[in-house]
């Protein structure tokens, strides 16, 4: 969704500025990317967190630091994240992100 508006200046001249509404977009994948290498770096920030993630997802330390450009392993981290709807706000309130744009991330990480 976009708008246009008018600008006019005091010297006469007069430009067309578009603005872009993205509250409603869905992410690109580099931005789901960055959100889920965000989150990451948040669940590793708790030591007991860390474990469960390893725990519930399968995932070894080799793997998730070798597939960390992954979009496969990024969405695994929003996935943890997605399931423990504790985690999920405490989540995205430190990464200054709505729970709806961690499950949107995930959502175009899959894809």
């Amino acid at each position: 969704m976009s708008m246009s508006i008018a600008l006019y200046s005091p010297y006469g001249s007069s430009r067309n500025l578009t603005i872009l509404d993205r509250r409603n977009s869905p992410p690109d994948l580099g931005s789901a990317s960055t959100l889920a290498l965000s989150a990451l770096g948040w669940v590793l920030g708790d030591q007991p967190r860390a474990d469960r993630l390893l725990s519930l997802t399968g995932l070894t330390p080799d793997v998730l630091r070798d597939g960390l450009g992954e979009a496969g392993v990024q969405a695994a981290v929003l996935e943890f994240l997605i399931n423990h709807e504790p985690d999920l706000i405490a989540a995205a309130e430190d990464l200054q992100a709505q729970p709806e744009d961690i499950i949107a991330a995930h959502e175009r990480l899959t894809q």
